[in-house]
């Protein structure tokens, strides 16, 4: 196979008897591109990859790499290079004979197995550790002759499922920065699967969210984490969560209203054009980010909705407010050193330009 400058997935489905994995899942990673799939647990991106890569044959659907459909093609005849989880190194080795394993395989001359070990090495910084037997490693040292093995072979794409979960919190930030730097410096194609949205948010260009094996939203991340599409991303990315409330839309002479238990108000005149072509009824909910959550003492008429403090948890740099909000959990991020009392009302108010408006099917119109 030839350089390949692009993965086009096209209706893919997957069963495992009557479980549907992927369900008419349709995309493309372009040329050099680093995308991860994101989704939680059982939404079907490890499938997605595996089905990609050659390990799981689709159960209908068409992959190519390149303008070559790739469905009936080996693993080892796509030009491909895994890194696994649980790393899969052989640790009774040399971590030179770990990296060179592949080349080997392939029977290349031993002279140019010892260039590109080293090339390889020194770009992973594991030069000095080339004699080391890979289980007298640390774990950030076996991911990285792990990568090194996978990208030694010089693979079009480069497939990696999950490969920091085994790290701590320190490793996982050093190895992200790494692998970002390594991918492109190489310039290389590389499809990442995680459930971490920050792994997702610091190294894609684009992510593609999954959830019960259907393609939720697939943007970069700027995109996935202001604009959603719908409330299942809304609500699954970010940390604190996107805070969600329902609502009923209501127009009162020239104002357009959302009303709140309670009778408490918002008013969203800027929004009903687009909100009376997009919306059936009245049912509907607004959602918006902790940070873009505004905190004040007295009411703002048609602009905060009353709650209560429930909890106040300083953490350095800022404040996160838990409120009891229609009888629910809503947060606001406050300024550092924000005090209150709990049971307190105060009164949030919501920055209009962060504030998303969904339908009563779930599908954000604002």
């Amino acid at each position: 196979m030839g350089h390949m400058t692009k993965i086009v997935v096209e209706r893919l489905r997957k069963e495992f008897g009557k479980l549907v994995a992927v369900d008419d899942l349709s995309l493309e990673i372009r040329d050099g591109e680093f995308v991860c799939f994101l989704g939680p647990t059982g939404c079907g991106k490890t499938t997605m990859l595996n089905c990609i890569a050659g390990l799981e044959e689709p159960t209908s659907g068409d992959i190519y790499f390149g303008d070559q459909l790739v469905n009936k093609l080996r693993p080892q005849d796509r030009k491909i290079g895994f890194v696994f989880q649980n790393f899969a190194t052989f640790n009774l080795m040399s971590v030179y004979d770990n990296i060179a394993f592949g080349l080997k395989v392939r029977k290349v001359p031993s002279a140019e197995i010892a260039k590109e070990v080293d090339r390889v090495a020194a770009l992973l910084r594991l030069d000095q550790l080339l004699g080391t037997k890979v289980g007298q490693l640390n774990l950030n040292e076996m991911q990285r002759v792990a990568l090194a093995r996978a990208i030694v072979i010089k693979p079009a794409i480069l497939f990696l499922d999950e490969p920091l979960s085994q790290l701590d919190a320190f490793m996982r930030a050093t190895m992200r920065a790494e692998l970002k730097r390594l991918q492109r410096e190489l310039g290389q194609t590389a499809v990442f699967v995680t459930h971490d949205q920050l792994e997702a948010m610091a190294m894609a260009d684009r992510i593609a969210i999954m959830n019960r094996g259907r393609l939720q939203q697939y943007d970069t991340p700027d995109r996935v984490y202001n604009s959603p599409s719908n409330r299942f991303v809304a609500s699954f990315l970010g940390n604190p969560p996107m805070n969600i409330s329902e609502c009923r839309y209501q127009v009162k002479g020239a104002k357009a209203l959302l009303l709140f238990e309670g009778e408490s108000e918002i008013d969203v005149t800027q929004f009903r054009e687009v909100v009376e072509k997009n919306i059936a009824g009245a049912q509907a909910a607004i959602a918006i980010r902790p940070e873009h959550v505004w905190i004040r003492d007295h009411p703002v008429p048609g602009r905060a909705l009353p709650a209560q403090v429930q909890e106040v948890e300083p953490l350095g740099s800022e404040t996160i407010v838990d409120f009891v909000l229609q009888s629910k959990a809503f947060r606001a991020i406050a300024p550092s050193g924000f005090k209150s009392r709990l049971g307190d009302t105060k009164w949030i108010e919501f920055d209009m330009s962060h504030l998303h408006i969904l339908d009563d099917a779930g599908k954000v119109i604002v």
